[in-house]
């Protein structure tokens, strides 16, 4: 009788320990979806510096038509306009976001974006309900800095403004100022 209760009990531990992974699973699976819908559609309207130079933060803004999870773990599709200097194009990029505890974290490890070089990259994202805030580093070369500013939903006037913006407070082409891009 008592073997017959273990291997019971057994079994429904491997029951349940398996419904846990299915819900971890789960629950990972929901909030990749969660997060891609989040950013479809947005604009990360702010600032970034330049370490080692003096003066206020430039304004940047970066227009996400599109956010879609990929099967590769981690992974992520953007359809993002990059509109900075001279440069102006739309473009998809697929990046990691990784998970530091519910806080997702863009990651660029030495990604190539045509037209402007190289990046590597930190960024932290803060969903909130009208805005959310993001915050992070970025390195292009011998040059790096901070980013931070807010995530709003993406208006066809918001994102033509914002961009124009941006390109117009930056004093010149990407690739003379620091190679920064947005």
């Amino acid at each position: 009788m008592t073997n017959h209760v273990f291997r019971f009990s057994l079994a429904i531990l491997a029951m349940g320990l398996t419904a846990s992974g299915t819900a971890f699973a789960d629950e990972a699976t929901s909030r990749e979806t969660r997060l891609a819908k989040y950013l479809s559609g947005t604009q990360f309207i702010g600032k970034f510096t330049v370490d080692g130079k003096d003066g206020a933060p430039k304004t940047e803004a970066y227009t996400i038509k599109s956010c879609e999870k990929l099967p590769a773990a981690d992974l992520y599709r953007f359809t993002a306009r990059i509109k900075y200097g001279n440069v102006d194009q739309e473009l998809p990029m697929d990046l990691k976001i990784v998970w530091a505890g519910n806080t997702p974290v863009i990651t660029l490890d030495s990604l190539w974006i045509p037209g402007m070089g190289t990046f590597d990259a930190r960024v932290l994202i803060q969903p909130g309900p009208q805005a959310g805030r993001y915050a992070g580093t970025w390195q292009h070369g011998d040059h790096g800095g901070h980013l931070f500013g807010k995530i709003v939903p993406l208006s066809e006037d918001s994102a033509e403004n914002a961009a124009e913006n941006a390109a117009e407070n930056s004093p010149e082409p990407a690739s003379e100022n620091g190679g920064r891009a947005n």
